[in-house]
């Protein structure tokens, strides 16, 4: 798992995060933190667990804690997030280790996590999307009644 702690130390993860975390400092909906990538990555997990999909935890972990990683991004300049994540997960995933293959699955997961095509799928890109998704505590949030999420996307109880 040392290549994970490589992206927990890597300036450009930590000033992206650091970016999101004072862009969404007033933000009263889910925050886009340390907290969202590791919950995201522990649903994951125990759906490849669950499924027996056979992913490496270290790649699940990998995608989880660069999935969201554009948002500032999004934010200052409009670049969609999942395309700013996808481009800055490239250098960091470089320069903490990963082979090209590895990269190439993690990159293509982080792009689709946000189409709801690749809910459908048993793989990398489908675990991260359906973990986003479900990481979210809509029953226990105190802007639900504010938040522009479709009844049938919140999560307002805990599923199976």
């Amino acid at each position: 798992m040392e290549r994970l702690n490589r992206i927990l130390r890597h300036p450009l993860w930590k000033g992206a995060l650091q970016q999101i975390e004072e862009l969404e400092s007033e933000r009263i909906f889910c925050r886009h933190d340390l907290d969202h990538f590791l919950h995201v990555a522990r649903i994951a997990y125990i759906e490849n667990l669950e499924q027996s999909l056979d992913l490496s935890k270290e790649i699940i972990y990998a995608a989880a804690l660069l999935h969201d990683i554009g948002r500032g991004l999004q934010y200052e300049k409009g670049i969609p997030h999942e395309e700013a994540s996808a481009a800055l997960a490239e250098g960091i995933l470089t320069d903490c280790g990963f082979c090209e293959n590895e990269k190439k699955v993690i990159v293509e997961a982080i792009t689709a996590h946000r189409d709801a095509d690749a809910a459908k799928g048993y793989d990398l890109a489908g675990i991260l999307y359906r973990a986003d998704k479900n990481s979210r505590n809509c029953f226990a949030c105190k802007a639900e009644h504010e938040c522009n999420w479709s009844r049938e996307k919140k999560n307002t109880r805990i599923k199976d």
